[in-house]
């Protein structure tokens, strides 16, 4: 098989080759006290590393490369970063470059079995590399895998937020808006219902929480939803609410685009605006009531938010529909609790290094409802369940950042599968 660097800084990494009788290419005795630290950054490969030639002792970097002479492509003779490097570890020696410390040679010491499990993994065109394997991996570390990866993913969640709520100077309850409308507009209309919430400080919107009408205005508004020339009295009503508003409070244009089409009529922007009127509707501090939450039913509770009459015979503007109450569905509450709510109270927990509320939160998410899409389903046809939104946003982070890409050398499964003994 060929050979790649990344799988020998792994190999490296975890030292999974035969250690005994280890000897340098020119046969002096080699002991590896303690392998480095591998580096991600510009260097060598791994830092201060500890090696024992013969009865010396050396401490310094360790380079690895497939081929002796890929230092010399690499041009590190020249480059001062390798001014320390004290140990030369290849897959094959195809040159003596007469260098001033050891060359390992790796070829013929690493497990067969190993190689050919990796390979395997690299050719895989399942749904993931390791499908017919991944129900093999112990409970125990698979356990513990989904949990790191469920951190990262709320991590990776939380960014936006964190980068938005420093840069308002720490106003969490604008930037809690903003997040909770980026909610409301999952999943087509995200950047739309974002866009629409930064030009209006929800400082604004509590001077009108409790006049519905008005909140509507403001929002459908923001949206160039109340552009149009209408002919019946609600909109009508909703538009020259808007104008006044906007003048007075010198509301700056969004300038967005929102999606309507291959959507079912529930999760129209009309729709979803008109409740997120109604979840604003007498609350003048929303994330306040919101972080007080001790369970979640608390925030279930919160978020039952039924648009106004209006809505009760129309999906859009001047379009009579039969009767139907606009109700925000269990289904869409996830949504916005899994992808706005709980990532929004980690990054606020994490400022204030409140570990109780994170694992609070953690906690929440396996009481929330398993996912349903391609990835879960994919999982479970390979006998790995998903019983809630805990295991479904593990999953869904396990397939997108590592078995999307085969990076099964960063994945507990892939290196538990990659050693594990027959």
């Amino acid at each position: 098989m060929q050979i790649k660097e990344k799988l020998l800084q792994f190999i490296w990494q975890h030292q999974y080759f035969a250690k005994t009788d280890l000897h340098c290419l020119n046969d002096d005795p080699l002991t590896i006290v303690y392998p480095g630290i591998w580096n991600s950054d510009q260097g060598p490969d791994f830092l201060e590393g500890k090696i024992k030639v013969g009865n010396t002792s050396w401490a310094g970097h360790i380079e690895i490369h497939i081929k002796s002479s890929d230092w010399n492509r690499h041009k590190h003779t020249e480059d001062a970063n390798y001014a320390n490097v004290m140990l030369h570890v290849v897959w094959e020696n195809d040159m003596d470059l007469g260098l001033p410390f050891p060359t390992l040679e790796l070829k013929g010491k690493v497990s067969r079995i190993m190689l050919a499990r990796y390979e395997s993994l690299m050719n895989s065109k399942s749904f993931i590399p390791c499908g017919t394997q991944i129900a093999t991996v112990k409970p125990i570390i698979f356990n513990a895998w989904k949990e790191r990866l469920l951190i990262e993913r709320l991590i990776t969640k939380s960014q936006i937020f964190k980068n938005d709520i420093s840069q308002s100077g720490y106003d969490w309850e604008d930037g809690f808006w903003q997040a909770i409308a980026t909610g409301f507009g999952t999943p087509k209309n995200t950047e739309a219902f974002t866009a629409i919430a930064k030009t209006v400080p929800i400082k604004i919107l509590a001077k009108h929480a409790n006049q519905l009408q008005q909140l509507e205005a403001i929002l459908l508004g923001q949206a160039g939803l109340l552009d149009a020339d209408f002919d019946e009295q609600y909109p009508v009503m909703l538009q020259k609410e808007y104008r006044f508003l906007k003048q007075k409070y010198t509301l700056p244009t969004a300038s967005i685009s929102l999606q309507f089409l291959r959507m079912r009529p529930a999760g129209f922007p009309t729709i979803r605006l008109a409740q997120l009127a109604a979840l604003l509707h007498n609350r003048t501090q929303l994330f306040s009531e919101i972080k007080e939450a001790k369970t979640i039913q608390d925030i279930y509770t919160i978020l039952d938010a039924t648009a106004n009459d209006y809505w009760l015979y129309h999906y859009v503007f001047e379009k009579e529909t039969t009767f139907k109450e606009k109700k925000l569905g269990r289904q869409m509450m996830n949504v916005i609790i899994i992808n706005a709510i709980i990532p929004y109270l980690y990054v606020y927990a994490s400022y204030h290094k409140d570990k109780v509320q994170q694992q609070k939160l953690l906690d929440w998410l396996q009481k929330i409802a398993a996912e349903k899409n391609n990835i879960t389903t994919g999982f479970q046809d390979l006998g790995i369940e998903n019983k809630n939104a805990w295991d479904s946003q593990a999953l869904i982070q396990l397939k997108k950042n590592y078995c999307d890409s085969k990076n099964c050398l960063n994945c507990a499964v892939g290196v538990s599968l990659l050693r594990k003994v027959e």
